[in-house]
């Protein structure tokens, strides 16, 4: 039976949601002093609503796939594992992939995100760092109570992951940044895609591994799902540039060619430039570095990259390198649903319209 991992994200995202709120109530009565203890003079919980909870939820409202926590519960699936029981550790992956988003609106000095105003544009620089930073360490609550009564071993396991897989974010993201900054004048392909693999990358890297992990995988197993779900981070990451200058859909919620205003050195315009004439593409590399907002200069861009064939080649990439990692993974896990389930997520990563 082949699986639609639209329908099956959609189906998942209203359990995923119940979980977030279950974790972190709209009301910030609710969590505070279950999450922090009983302060020690007072809380006010009225500023604490409206300098964080309100904005958090005002940006989960926004929307969002939720497809990462979604694979975590397919990886979990797909070893036999308690899929209620990975169900409970969505929050774990969804509110940090939220606080990427918000902290990375601001690096980028990004307008929009999911169709409205970038957070930072609303609630200014310092909350909106704030509140990101705050979503990496609100869902911990989940390891630090154990509610769920996991061992110590599997505790720590998962905390180990999680703190190296958030430092290869940060690691990811300074290459990137540093790159649209025009720091670095002469960027390979291997080196964009280790970028990818540590600033996308990680948060489906962390799903796949905490699915199997809950399921009490073996070592391998383990490694193999990871590394799937790094796979599909590039993959989501390549498609996300593609769409970037080249959307599928009316409700994409960016700017066109934002990628191109911010300078991003992405595996499309390595390519483009490789192969361009000189002159197109010093063209190119000196819109870039302007960091233009003029429409007519981004548009120029735009028909820069798609003259070159790096539109096609980019694609080509991001389907070789889930192809590769689900040939490792297929030998290393049973027949079962759940394993048809992580093949429609790769399908999903390199044929998605929005």
């Amino acid at each position: 039976m082949a699986y639609d991992a639209m329908k099956l994200i959609s189906k998942r995202k209203e359990i995923i949601d119940k979980e977030l709120e279950a974790l972190f109530p709209r009301y910030a009565k609710e969590w505070i002093e279950r999450a922090l203890g009983k302060p020690k003079y007072f809380y006010d919980t009225r500023t604490v609503q409206y300098g964080l909870t309100e904005q958090i939820w005002e940006f989960l409202n926004r929307g969002g796939k939720r497809w990462r926590p979604a694979l975590m519960i397919s990886a979990c699936k797909a070893l036999n594992g308690p899929e209620k029981l990975a169900a409970k550790f969505s929050p774990l992956i969804e509110f940090v992939h939220e606080g990427t988003l918000l902290v990375d609106d601001v690096e980028d000095n990004a307008d929009l995100r999911r169709g409205k105003p970038a957070m930072h544009k609303i609630y200014g620089i310092d909350c909106a760092v704030n509140t990101g930073n705050a979503m990496y360490f609100i869902p911990l609550e989940i390891l630090y109570k154990n509610e769920l009564k996991l061992t110590e071993k599997k505790i720590v396991e998962i905390y180990n992951i999680y703190a190296q897989e958030m430092l290869r974010l940060s690691v990811g993201q300074a290459m990137d940044i540093w790159w649209h900054k025009g720091k670095n004048k002469a960027i390979s392909e291997p080196a964009y895609l280790q970028m990818c693999a540590y600033k996308t990358g990680v948060l489906a890297r962390f799903a796949a591994k905490l699915g199997a992990i809950l399921a009490d995988a073996k070592r391998s197993q383990v490694e193999a799902l990871g590394n799937f779900g790094e796979a599909l981070g590039v993959a989501f990451q390549i498609q996300d540039d593609i769409l970037n200058i080249a959307p599928k859909s009316e409700h994409w919620g960016k700017e066109i060619g934002e990628d191109i205003s911010e300078g991003k050195r992405t595996l499309l315009i390595i390519r483009a430039k490789k192969v361009l004439p000189k002159r197109e593409a010093k063209l190119l590399e000196s819109i870039l570095n302007s960091h233009t907002k003029n429409k007519k200069k981004i548009l120029k861009a735009i028909a820069l990259i798609k003259k070159s064939d790096a539109v096609v080649y980019s694609a080509k990439k991001a389907r070789l390198i889930v192809e590769k990692a689900w040939a490792d993974l297929e030998k290393k896990i049973p027949e079962n649903e759940g394993k048809q389930e992580l093949k429609a997520f790769a399908d999903f990563a390199i044929n998605r319209n929005i």
